[in-house]
């Protein structure tokens, strides 16, 4: 049986601070349509306090392999905010811990 692993696929976006609004409605639809899906995957979205243009997606996944390109909803959210701004798309995997629980 393949173990299960859970990684993190990030999405940054700098965008102009005239793009905010709309952008801003782009990501609801986005998650609202996610919520809708039967997908188990998470997604989360977050704004920076200090840099009121800089946006940060976050989707959580459990597979047997981590998809080094990304998922393919990431890839699709990526390409279609790159015409937003500056965009860096990176993924995470969970690193396992060697302690033993007690």
């Amino acid at each position: 049986m393949k173990k299960i692993a859970k990684w993190l696929e990030i999405i940054e976006l700098r965008t102009g601070s005239n793009n905010t609004e709309n952008l801003e409605k782009m990501l609801q639809k986005i998650v609202e349509a996610l919520k809708n899906e039967s997908d188990p995957r998470k997604i989360k979205i977050y704004r920076s306090y200090s840099v009121d243009s800089d946006f940060s997606i976050h989707l959580a996944h459990k597979s047997t392999e981590p998809d080094k390109r990304g998922s393919q909803l990431g890839l699709h959210l990526a390409a279609s905010l790159k015409k937003f701004g500056l965009l860096n798309h990176q993924i995470w995997h969970e690193m396992k811990s060697n302690h033993k629980k007690l």
